[in-house]
């Protein structure tokens, strides 16, 4: 069994803040690159951030300077500040566990975030 399950989705005004978690079970947590992924209706699927299991945050550029990924592996558990959020943050945004190739990943079920003008 493998599990990631977000959270902390939901409506925000532009300007405005939100925070997302994702977390894990059946993984050793520890071990996983962790990523934040988004899709927005007719998109494709676009990368947010990532953090390695040693802490090293990288974010996409379109985020860089509003987000911030984070880790707590004693909870098993990613998140994802959102700061500054923009109409064009809005989409579905997902978390991703990775351990050295596509053999080893897995998606959570996503969480809506929706940024009103």
């Amino acid at each position: 069994q493998v599990k990631l399950v977000e959270s902390g989705g939901g409506l925000v005004q532009a300007g405005g803040s939100l925070r997302l978690s994702c977390t894990a079970s059946g993984i050793g947590f520890s071990a996983y690159t962790m990523r934040w992924h988004r899709q927005a209706p007719g998109k494709q699927r676009e990368f947010i951030a990532s953090i390695s299991r040693g802490g090293s945050p990288n974010y996409g550029d379109s985020v860089k300077g509003r987000f911030t990924i984070s880790r707590d592996n004693a909870k098993n558990t990613v998140y994802l500040q959102m700061d500054s959020l923009k109409p064009e943050d809005t989409a579905v945004y997902y978390c991703n566990a990775n351990f050295l190739s596509s053999r080893n990943e897995y998606w959570g079920q996503g969480t809506q975030v929706t940024v009103s003008s």
